[in-house]
């Protein structure tokens, strides 16, 4: 990859793209041509091979049923772990999350086989369902401000030594624990259960993605007065959630 150029890839929109997911890759597109970087972008459908040489790979959420077809053909295709030993950058969500783990429940009720590209492992919780808005404080090595996002699942997602917490939360269930942990991370490997899109809502995650893809420290201001009225909207949502 040149200094001046950037390979998105949005994995199964076909199947994995519930919540508006799909616009995140929108917005790390919009962030990096802000910036004047030529981007490619592919959109691979589950019936596609997903390509190795990406910089970025995007995958969203999805229905359990969508979510088992699509870690069946990303077991089966291999590219995604390929573009990881290649030093691909993935950010997961929710369903996309799951599939990245060692292994989740399908819409069978069995336990279905992940990629294990994150040290996780997930179940299905038997209470309520997590749903609303979330808040929580990034990993600090991450450098970002607090994420706010939504959920909207029943999985409980169980953090191995091998990855971090991506973050802690204020307002949400996050992984489902109990023990106050939201999403995961290793390396340049993402996961999270927020939608909202997260992107359009966190700003400075998409740039972190273009900063590891670009392998630089800093990148040229932008103008985010759109995004930072989004977040404060959704922030105070989150707080009047908390206090009800």
């Amino acid at each position: 990859m040149s200094d001046s150029s950037l390979r998105l890839v949005w994995v199964y929109p076909d199947l994995l793209s519930t919540y508006g997911d799909r616009g995140n890759v929108l917005v790390v597109e919009r962030r990096a041509r802000q910036r004047g970087l030529d981007v490619t972008r592919i959109d691979v459908r589950s019936d596609q091979a997903v390509p190795t040489s990406g910089d970025i790979y995007l995958i969203g959420g999805g229905e359990d049923r969508p979510q088992r077809l699509a870690a069946e053909r990303l077991r089966m295709d291999s590219g995604l772990p390929r573009a990881v030993e290649n030093g691909a950058i993935v950010f997961s969500v929710c369903a996309g999350y799951q599939i990245l783990g060692h292994e989740f429940v399908n819409d069978l009720g069995q336990r279905e086989a992940g990629l294990g590209l994150l040290d996780v492992h997930s179940t299905r919780g038997e209470g309520a369902r997590n749903v609303g808005d979330i808040l929580a404080d990034v990993d600090p090595r991450l450098g970002l401000p607090p994420l706010t996002g939504f959920e909207n699942h029943q999985g409980i997602t169980h953090l191995g030594p091998g990855v971090a917490p991506l973050a802690s939360v204020q307002v949400g269930g996050g992984n489902g624990t109990g023990d106050g942990t939201e999403g995961a991370w290793r390396d340049t490997v993402f996961g999270t259960y927020l939608h909202g899109p997260v992107m359009a809502r966190n700003p400075a995650m998409a740039d972190l993605l273009i900063k590891l893809a670009l392998d630089v420290n800093a990148l040229p201001p932008v103008d985010s007065s759109w995004y930072d009225a989004l977040r404060s909207e959704r922030i105070a949502a989150a707080r009047q959630q908390q206090s009800a």
